[in-house]
Protein backbone atom coordinates (compact mmCIF):
# COMPACT_ATOMS: atom_id res chain seq x y z
CA UNK A 1 0.00 0.00 0.00
CA UNK A 2 0.72 3.53 -0.44
CA UNK A 3 -0.57 6.57 1.56
CA UNK A 4 0.22 10.17 0.32
CA UNK A 5 -0.64 12.60 3.17
CA UNK A 6 -3.54 10.78 4.12
CA UNK A 7 -4.67 8.88 1.21
CA UNK A 8 -4.21 5.91 -0.12
CA UNK A 9 -3.55 5.09 -3.92
CA UNK A 10 -3.68 1.12 -3.71
CA UNK A 11 -5.86 -1.89 -4.34
CA UNK A 12 -9.56 -1.60 -2.14
CA UNK A 13 -10.12 -4.77 -1.28
CA UNK A 14 -8.75 -7.19 1.49
CA UNK A 15 -5.25 -7.25 3.49
CA UNK A 16 -4.60 -3.71 2.42
CA UNK A 17 -4.15 -2.74 6.11
CA UNK A 18 -1.41 -4.66 6.56
CA UNK A 19 0.53 -1.91 4.36
CA UNK A 20 -0.20 0.93 6.59
CA UNK A 21 3.08 1.93 7.96
CA UNK A 22 5.00 0.59 4.84
CA UNK A 23 3.50 3.90 3.13
CA UNK A 24 5.76 5.97 5.37
CA UNK A 25 8.71 3.63 5.04
CA UNK A 26 7.89 3.57 1.52
CA UNK A 27 8.36 6.87 1.22
CA UNK A 28 11.33 7.50 3.37
CA UNK A 29 13.28 5.08 1.42
CA UNK A 30 12.24 7.08 -1.69
CA UNK A 31 12.99 10.78 -0.52
CA UNK A 32 16.47 9.26 1.25
CA UNK A 33 17.26 8.48 -2.89
CA UNK A 34 16.39 10.97 -4.36
CA UNK A 35 18.17 13.34 -1.88
CA UNK A 36 21.36 11.20 -2.44
CA UNK A 37 21.26 11.16 -6.64
CA UNK A 38 19.39 15.09 -6.95
CA UNK A 39 20.37 16.94 -4.22
CA UNK A 40 17.22 20.03 -4.05
CA UNK A 41 19.46 22.66 -5.55
CA UNK A 42 18.32 25.51 -7.92
CA UNK A 43 18.47 24.30 -11.11
CA UNK A 44 18.49 20.60 -10.29
CA UNK A 45 15.27 18.96 -11.65
CA UNK A 46 13.41 16.13 -9.51
CA UNK A 47 13.03 12.78 -11.20
CA UNK A 48 8.71 12.27 -11.37
CA UNK A 49 7.01 8.92 -10.30
CA UNK A 50 6.67 6.13 -12.02
CA UNK A 51 3.03 6.01 -14.24
CA UNK A 52 1.76 2.86 -12.77
CA UNK A 53 -0.61 0.72 -15.09
CA UNK A 54 -4.83 0.68 -14.28
CA UNK A 55 -7.17 -2.23 -13.65
CA UNK A 56 -8.98 -2.00 -16.63
CA UNK A 57 -12.14 -4.72 -17.36
CA UNK A 58 -11.64 -7.01 -20.71
CA UNK A 59 -8.19 -8.41 -19.79
CA UNK A 60 -7.46 -11.64 -20.79
CA UNK A 61 -5.75 -13.42 -17.47
CA UNK A 62 -2.81 -15.48 -19.63
CA UNK A 63 -0.68 -18.31 -17.76
CA UNK A 64 1.71 -18.91 -16.71
CA UNK A 65 2.61 -15.17 -17.29
CA UNK A 66 -0.18 -13.58 -14.81
CA UNK A 67 1.41 -16.24 -12.05
CA UNK A 68 4.54 -14.43 -12.22
CA UNK A 69 4.82 -10.59 -10.58
CA UNK A 70 3.19 -7.70 -12.38
CA UNK A 71 5.67 -4.61 -11.55
CA UNK A 72 4.22 -1.65 -13.53
CA UNK A 73 1.03 -2.63 -11.20
CA UNK A 74 0.86 -0.70 -7.01
CA UNK A 75 1.18 -3.68 -5.06
CA UNK A 76 0.54 -7.75 -5.60
CA UNK A 77 0.61 -10.54 -3.42
CA UNK A 78 0.37 -14.40 -3.54
CA UNK A 79 -1.15 -15.69 -0.25
CA UNK A 80 -1.67 -19.21 0.60
CA UNK A 81 -3.60 -20.36 3.53
CA UNK A 82 -4.79 -23.75 4.17
CA UNK A 83 -5.45 -26.69 6.82
CA UNK A 84 -2.50 -29.56 7.61
CA UNK A 85 -2.93 -32.59 9.63
CA UNK A 86 0.11 -34.63 11.77
CA UNK A 87 0.31 -38.44 11.97
CA UNK A 88 -1.58 -38.19 14.86
CA UNK A 89 -4.64 -36.32 13.36
CA UNK A 90 -3.97 -32.85 14.62
CA UNK A 91 -5.31 -30.07 12.60
CA UNK A 92 -3.30 -27.12 12.11
CA UNK A 93 -3.69 -23.68 10.18
CA UNK A 94 -0.59 -22.16 8.47
CA UNK A 95 -0.41 -18.86 6.47
CA UNK A 96 2.40 -18.07 3.74
CA UNK A 97 2.08 -14.50 2.15
CA UNK A 98 4.50 -12.56 -0.13
CA UNK A 99 3.79 -9.23 -1.02
CA UNK A 100 5.11 -6.84 -3.90
CA UNK A 101 4.85 -2.77 -3.33
CA UNK A 102 6.34 -0.62 -6.26
CA UNK A 103 7.61 2.68 -4.89
CA UNK A 104 7.21 6.14 -6.02
CA UNK A 105 11.68 6.03 -6.95
CA UNK A 106 12.26 7.37 -10.73
CA UNK A 107 12.49 3.94 -12.46
CA UNK A 108 15.31 5.34 -14.72
CA UNK A 109 17.53 5.60 -11.75
CA UNK A 110 21.00 3.15 -12.49
CA UNK A 111 21.91 3.32 -8.68
CA UNK A 112 20.91 -0.10 -7.47
CA UNK A 113 20.46 1.16 -3.98
CA UNK A 114 17.29 2.69 -5.58
CA UNK A 115 14.07 1.04 -3.95
CA UNK A 116 12.07 0.56 -6.77
CA UNK A 117 9.91 -2.15 -5.09
CA UNK A 118 9.75 -3.36 -1.77
CA UNK A 119 9.17 -7.59 -0.91
CA UNK A 120 7.16 -7.94 2.21
CA UNK A 121 6.76 -11.95 3.63
CA UNK A 122 4.65 -13.12 6.37
CA UNK A 123 3.97 -16.66 7.98
CA UNK A 124 1.80 -17.85 10.70
CA UNK A 125 1.14 -21.60 12.27
CA UNK A 126 -1.87 -21.94 14.24
CA UNK A 127 -1.92 -24.77 16.72
CA UNK A 128 -4.78 -24.84 19.47
CA UNK A 129 -2.64 -26.31 21.40
CA UNK A 130 -0.67 -23.30 21.88
CA UNK A 131 -3.67 -20.82 22.21
CA UNK A 132 -2.30 -18.50 19.90
CA UNK A 133 -0.52 -17.93 16.76
CA UNK A 134 3.03 -18.51 16.06
CA UNK A 135 4.16 -15.99 13.63
CA UNK A 136 7.29 -14.21 11.67
CA UNK A 137 7.75 -11.60 9.25
CA UNK A 138 10.71 -10.04 6.80
CA UNK A 139 10.74 -6.91 4.76
CA UNK A 140 13.25 -5.79 2.57
CA UNK A 141 13.80 -3.73 -1.10
CA UNK A 142 14.39 -6.32 -4.12
CA UNK A 143 17.75 -6.71 -5.33
CA UNK A 144 21.34 -7.63 -4.08
CA UNK A 145 20.26 -11.61 -4.12
CA UNK A 146 18.36 -11.06 -1.07
CA UNK A 147 14.88 -10.34 -2.66
CA UNK A 148 13.01 -11.07 -5.78
CA UNK A 149 9.20 -11.21 -7.45
CA UNK A 150 9.90 -12.98 -10.98
CA UNK A 151 8.00 -12.29 -13.98
CA UNK A 152 7.55 -15.21 -15.67
CA UNK A 153 6.25 -17.25 -13.63
CA UNK A 154 5.59 -17.47 -9.91
CA UNK A 155 8.74 -17.19 -7.69
CA UNK A 156 9.13 -14.96 -4.80
CA UNK A 157 12.04 -14.49 -2.66
CA UNK A 158 13.11 -12.77 0.48
CA UNK A 159 15.91 -13.98 2.78
CA UNK A 160 15.68 -18.04 3.06
CA UNK A 161 11.93 -17.67 2.79
CA UNK A 162 10.50 -18.79 -0.83
CA UNK A 163 7.53 -19.29 -2.78
CA UNK A 164 8.15 -20.91 -6.49
CA UNK A 165 6.27 -22.54 -9.04
CA UNK A 166 7.78 -25.56 -10.80
CA UNK A 167 7.80 -26.55 -14.30
CA UNK A 168 5.43 -29.28 -13.07
CA UNK A 169 2.73 -26.80 -12.03
CA UNK A 170 3.73 -27.43 -8.25
CA UNK A 171 4.33 -25.13 -6.10
CA UNK A 172 6.87 -25.17 -3.09
CA UNK A 173 7.16 -23.36 -0.40
CA UNK A 174 10.30 -22.96 2.30
CA UNK A 175 9.91 -20.90 5.44
CA UNK A 176 12.33 -20.87 8.09
CA UNK A 177 10.48 -18.49 10.81
CA UNK A 178 11.50 -17.67 14.09
CA UNK A 179 9.45 -20.41 16.41
CA UNK A 180 8.69 -23.08 13.36
CA UNK A 181 9.97 -23.83 9.96
CA UNK A 182 7.63 -25.26 6.51
CA UNK A 183 8.32 -27.30 3.94
CA UNK A 184 5.21 -27.85 1.48
CA UNK A 185 4.63 -28.62 -1.88
CA UNK A 186 1.08 -27.63 -2.98
CA UNK A 187 -0.37 -29.24 -6.26
CA UNK A 188 -3.04 -27.92 -8.00
CA UNK A 189 -6.27 -30.18 -8.48
CA UNK A 190 -8.17 -27.79 -10.06
CA UNK A 191 -7.90 -24.86 -13.06
CA UNK A 192 -7.45 -21.15 -11.75
CA UNK A 193 -10.90 -19.83 -10.48
CA UNK A 194 -11.03 -16.22 -12.08
CA UNK A 195 -12.48 -13.83 -9.51
CA UNK A 196 -15.01 -11.55 -10.30
CA UNK A 197 -15.55 -10.95 -14.40
CA UNK A 198 -13.08 -13.20 -15.78
CA UNK A 199 -10.42 -11.90 -13.11
CA UNK A 200 -11.63 -8.26 -12.83
CA UNK A 201 -12.86 -8.41 -9.44
CA UNK A 202 -14.35 -5.08 -8.50
CA UNK A 203 -13.82 -3.62 -5.02
CA UNK A 204 -16.05 -0.51 -4.78
CA UNK A 205 -18.87 1.57 -6.38
CA UNK A 206 -16.39 3.16 -8.84
CA UNK A 207 -15.31 0.69 -11.91
CA UNK A 208 -11.55 2.19 -11.02
CA UNK A 209 -11.83 0.89 -7.64
CA UNK A 210 -11.05 -3.26 -9.19
CA UNK A 211 -7.89 -5.76 -8.94
CA UNK A 212 -6.97 -8.54 -10.96
CA UNK A 213 -7.59 -11.64 -9.21
CA UNK A 214 -8.04 -15.73 -9.38
CA UNK A 215 -7.70 -18.24 -6.73
CA UNK A 216 -6.45 -21.45 -6.92
CA UNK A 217 -8.70 -23.53 -4.52
CA UNK A 218 -8.41 -27.27 -3.49
CA UNK A 219 -4.03 -27.62 -3.67
CA UNK A 220 -3.25 -30.35 -2.36
CA UNK A 221 -0.74 -30.72 0.28
CA UNK A 222 2.38 -32.23 1.48
CA UNK A 223 5.55 -31.77 3.42
CA UNK A 224 6.94 -31.11 6.55
CA UNK A 225 6.72 -28.82 9.75
CA UNK A 226 9.41 -28.48 12.21
CA UNK A 227 9.23 -26.66 15.89
CA UNK A 228 11.88 -27.26 18.78
CA UNK A 229 13.91 -29.22 16.65
CA UNK A 230 11.96 -31.87 15.36
CA UNK A 231 10.38 -32.58 11.92
CA UNK A 232 7.10 -33.54 11.44
CA UNK A 233 5.53 -34.98 8.26
CA UNK A 234 2.20 -33.31 7.23
CA UNK A 235 -0.62 -33.18 4.96
CA UNK A 236 -3.60 -31.26 3.79
CA UNK A 237 -5.37 -28.90 1.73
CA UNK A 238 -4.79 -25.15 0.83
CA UNK A 239 -5.88 -21.88 -1.06
CA UNK A 240 -4.26 -19.59 -3.02
CA UNK A 241 -5.06 -15.96 -3.91
CA UNK A 242 -3.37 -13.95 -6.39
CA UNK A 243 -4.33 -10.24 -6.99
CA UNK A 244 -2.62 -7.26 -8.05
CA UNK A 245 -3.65 -3.49 -8.34
CA UNK A 246 -2.79 0.23 -8.71
CA UNK A 247 -6.69 1.71 -7.75
CA UNK A 248 -7.89 3.17 -4.47
CA UNK A 249 -9.70 2.31 -1.57
CA UNK A 250 -13.62 4.16 -0.82
CA UNK A 251 -12.42 6.94 1.25
CA UNK A 252 -15.15 5.86 3.77
CA UNK A 253 -13.94 2.18 4.04
CA UNK A 254 -12.47 1.67 8.16
CA UNK A 255 -11.66 -2.60 7.23
CA UNK A 256 -13.13 -5.71 5.33
CA UNK A 257 -13.74 -9.14 5.91
CA UNK A 258 -12.47 -11.74 3.52
CA UNK A 259 -13.30 -15.70 3.11
CA UNK A 260 -11.47 -18.38 1.23
CA UNK A 261 -12.75 -22.03 1.86
CA UNK A 262 -12.45 -25.52 0.23
CA UNK A 263 -15.69 -27.54 0.25
CA UNK A 264 -15.65 -31.04 1.15
CA UNK A 265 -17.62 -31.98 -2.26
CA UNK A 266 -14.70 -30.48 -3.93
CA UNK A 267 -15.75 -27.06 -4.59
CA UNK A 268 -15.09 -23.61 -3.51
CA UNK A 269 -16.22 -20.33 -1.51
CA UNK A 270 -14.67 -17.17 -1.88
CA UNK A 271 -16.69 -14.10 -0.09
CA UNK A 272 -15.64 -10.98 0.84
CA UNK A 273 -17.37 -7.08 2.40
CA UNK A 274 -16.27 -4.08 2.23
CA UNK A 275 -17.25 -2.18 5.84
CA UNK A 276 -17.86 1.58 6.14
CA UNK A 277 -16.39 4.04 8.74
CA UNK A 278 -20.18 3.33 10.21
CA UNK A 279 -19.96 -0.31 10.30
CA UNK A 280 -22.35 -0.64 7.10
CA UNK A 281 -21.24 -3.07 4.27
CA UNK A 282 -20.16 -0.98 0.96
CA UNK A 283 -19.78 -3.41 -1.02
CA UNK A 284 -19.53 -7.31 -1.17
CA UNK A 285 -19.09 -9.93 -3.98
CA UNK A 286 -18.80 -13.67 -3.46
CA UNK A 287 -18.29 -16.67 -5.60
CA UNK A 288 -19.33 -20.12 -5.02
CA UNK A 289 -17.60 -22.81 -7.54
CA UNK A 290 -19.80 -26.17 -7.77
CA UNK A 291 -18.52 -29.33 -7.17
CA UNK A 292 -18.57 -29.86 -11.17
CA UNK A 293 -17.12 -27.01 -11.96
CA UNK A 294 -19.56 -24.39 -12.59
CA UNK A 295 -18.80 -20.68 -11.36
CA UNK A 296 -22.40 -18.79 -9.28
CA UNK A 297 -21.22 -14.87 -9.00
CA UNK A 298 -23.40 -13.53 -5.77
CA UNK A 299 -23.14 -8.90 -5.94
CA UNK A 300 -23.33 -6.74 -3.49
CA UNK A 301 -27.02 -7.48 -2.57
CA UNK A 302 -26.72 -10.62 -1.96
CA UNK A 303 -23.80 -11.25 0.40
CA UNK A 304 -23.69 -10.75 4.24
CA UNK A 305 -21.75 -11.24 6.88
CA UNK A 306 -23.59 -11.65 10.51
CA UNK A 307 -21.54 -11.84 13.22
CA UNK A 308 -22.77 -14.36 16.12
CA UNK A 309 -19.70 -14.27 18.78
CA UNK A 310 -16.99 -12.37 19.00
CA UNK A 311 -13.24 -12.15 20.68
CA UNK A 312 -11.91 -9.44 22.52
CA UNK A 313 -7.69 -9.79 21.99
CA UNK A 314 -6.17 -9.23 25.29
CA UNK A 315 -3.38 -7.61 23.71
CA UNK A 316 -4.77 -5.08 21.39
CA UNK A 317 -8.41 -4.61 23.06
CA UNK A 318 -9.94 -4.86 19.56
CA UNK A 319 -13.43 -7.35 19.71
CA UNK A 320 -13.22 -9.53 16.62
CA UNK A 321 -16.41 -11.30 15.03
CA UNK A 322 -14.41 -14.91 15.07
CA UNK A 323 -17.83 -16.69 14.91
CA UNK A 324 -20.24 -15.28 11.52
CA UNK A 325 -23.50 -16.61 9.29
CA UNK A 326 -21.89 -15.52 5.44
CA UNK A 327 -24.96 -15.33 3.38
CA UNK A 328 -24.19 -15.78 -0.07
CA UNK A 329 -27.80 -15.88 -1.85
CA UNK A 330 -29.71 -18.31 -0.98
CA UNK A 331 -26.89 -20.37 1.24
CA UNK A 332 -26.26 -19.42 4.54
CA UNK A 333 -22.59 -20.55 5.83
CA UNK A 334 -21.61 -21.19 9.47
CA UNK A 335 -18.14 -20.36 10.30
CA UNK A 336 -16.11 -21.07 13.70
CA UNK A 337 -13.00 -20.52 14.25
CA UNK A 338 -10.18 -23.79 14.65
CA UNK A 339 -9.34 -20.85 17.86
CA UNK A 340 -10.05 -18.15 19.18
CA UNK A 341 -6.31 -15.85 18.94
CA UNK A 342 -5.51 -15.65 15.45
CA UNK A 343 -4.45 -12.14 15.97
CA UNK A 344 -1.19 -11.54 13.53
CA UNK A 345 0.48 -8.71 14.67
CA UNK A 346 2.94 -7.20 11.96
CA UNK A 347 3.47 -3.99 12.91
CA UNK A 348 7.40 -4.76 12.57
CA UNK A 349 6.60 -4.73 8.78
CA UNK A 350 3.36 -3.48 7.54
CA UNK A 351 1.96 -1.48 10.67
CA UNK A 352 -0.92 -3.01 10.92
CA UNK A 353 -2.58 -5.69 13.17
CA UNK A 354 -5.10 -7.62 12.36
CA UNK A 355 -6.92 -11.60 12.64
CA UNK A 356 -6.03 -14.14 9.90
CA UNK A 357 -7.83 -17.79 10.81
CA UNK A 358 -8.33 -21.22 10.11
CA UNK A 359 -12.14 -21.73 10.12
CA UNK A 360 -14.76 -24.79 9.99
CA UNK A 361 -17.81 -24.22 7.87
CA UNK A 362 -21.17 -25.94 8.69
CA UNK A 363 -24.46 -25.79 6.22
CA UNK A 364 -27.61 -26.43 7.52
CA UNK A 365 -26.13 -28.13 10.77
CA UNK A 366 -23.85 -29.98 8.92
CA UNK A 367 -19.91 -30.00 7.76
CA UNK A 368 -19.28 -28.18 4.51
CA UNK A 369 -15.55 -27.53 4.34
CA UNK A 370 -12.65 -25.73 6.25
CA UNK A 371 -11.13 -22.58 5.22
CA UNK A 372 -9.63 -18.81 6.50
CA UNK A 373 -11.57 -16.00 7.64
CA UNK A 374 -9.81 -12.42 7.48
CA UNK A 375 -10.76 -9.52 9.90
CA UNK A 376 -9.21 -6.03 9.11
CA UNK A 377 -9.84 -2.47 10.88
CA UNK A 378 -11.18 -3.95 14.13
CA UNK A 379 -8.04 -2.67 16.15
CA UNK A 380 -8.50 0.84 14.50
CA UNK A 381 -10.07 1.94 11.14
CA UNK A 382 -7.77 1.99 8.02
CA UNK A 383 -6.20 5.63 7.55
CA UNK A 384 -7.09 6.99 3.92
Amino acid sequence: MRTNIGSMAYPAYRRFAKFIGLAAFSLWLALVALATVAPFAPGVAVAAPPVLAPVVPGKTLAFPRDHGAHPDFRTEWWYVTGWLQTPQGKPLGFQITFFRSATDHDRANPSRFAPQQLIIAHAALSDPSLGKLLHDQKSAREGFGLAHAKQDDTDVKLDNWRFRRGADGHYRASITARDFSLELELAPQQPPMLQGERGFSRKGPRPQQASYYYSLPQLQVSGSIGRDGKTQAVGGSAWLDHEWSTSVLDENAAGWDWLGANLDDGGALMAFQIRGKDGAKLWAHAALRHADGRITQFGPGQVDFNPQRRWRSPRTDASYPVTQTVVTGPHAWQISPLQDDQELDSRQSTGAVYWEGAVILRRDGHPAGKGYLELTGYVKPLKL
